[in-house]
């Protein structure tokens, strides 16, 4: 049960982090949004999936 926490917690960080750098990049370039979201949307979606890998890879840590 542990390793499935640590490797969903890893998926989900992984796609946060990806979204952070998508409106990241966007928003340098100049623009506010991007396929009709708010990028301040996008990146606080992406912080909210890091906190939630944060999570699951802290509780598979204490359960080992």
């Amino acid at each position: 049960m542990a390793s499935l926490l640590s490797n969903i917690g890893s998926l989900i960080g992984f796609l946060g982090i990806v979204i952070c750098l998508v409106a990241g990049v966007t928003r340098l370039s100049g623009s506010f949004f991007l396929a009709g979201y708010g990028l301040q949307s996008l990146l606080l979606a992406g912080m909210g999936l890091l906190l939630v890998g944060c999570f699951l890879k802290l509780e598979a840590l204490t359960r080992e």
